[in-house]
């Protein structure tokens, strides 16, 4: 295993005791939500960026409702921050959870978008997700975590331009992956999918 895989496999370890330390999944299960675990942690692809997602499916958008959920999370001392929007009213028909976790002298970034049942996006990033598991080969797996590790920590790149660049175009290298964005400027939601 390679230097930059090691780094992956350490940070996605501490991902998990955040997870279970936290009792996000936990909290939001006992008010009746579903909860799915996105993004980079959920396809083995989190690598220096500490950032955990979920996506929280309710039959409605109870905003007092989930307040209490999160008044419930925010009690732990280690939420060091929250934020929230609301997104109800949009075709994203959500909410938006984000707060900061501390453990062991780092602070992971905790997003959980509370998505209304059946709507327009309920499933879809999952499905994504999926796919480029499915399609992803070892080498793919490792590119993507160099290029992560290489990205400066004040650049922000989405995943899903990285995955999209490695798995669709046969993007390689910094150098090359940085040119790509040039020519592939994300805007809004991305909704590639191999």
């Amino acid at each position: 295993m390679s230097e930059i895989e090691q780094i992956a496999s350490r940070n996605q370890a501490q991902a998990f005791r955040v997870i279970e330390q936290s009792g996000v999944r936990r909290v939001w299960e006992a008010a009746g939500a579903q909860v799915n675990q996105v993004g980079s942690l959920a396809m083995g692809l989190l690598m220096k960026h500490r950032d955990i997602d979920f996506h929280i499916y309710t039959e409605k958008l109870d905003i007092a409702e989930s307040f209490k959920v999160i008044q419930h999370i925010c009690a732990d001392p280690a939420v060091t921050r929250l934020e929230y929007r609301n997104l109800a009213e949009t075709q994203e028909a959500c909410l938006e959870w984000h707060i900061w976790y501390a453990l062991d002298d780092a602070e992971w970034q905790i997003d959980m978008i509370q998505i209304r049942k059946n709507s327009q996006y309920d499933g879809f990033f999952e499905h994504i997700a999926e796919r480029i598991s499915a399609v992803m080969t070892p080498e793919m797996r490792r590119t993507i975590l160099e290029l992560k590790y290489l990205t400066p920590d004040d650049v922000h790149i989405m995943g899903i331009e990285y995955y999209q660049a490695v798995i669709a175009d046969g993007v390689r290298d910094f150098r090359e992956f940085m040119l790509w964005r040039q020519k592939h400027p994300a805007e809004g939601i991305i909704t590639w999918c191999p």
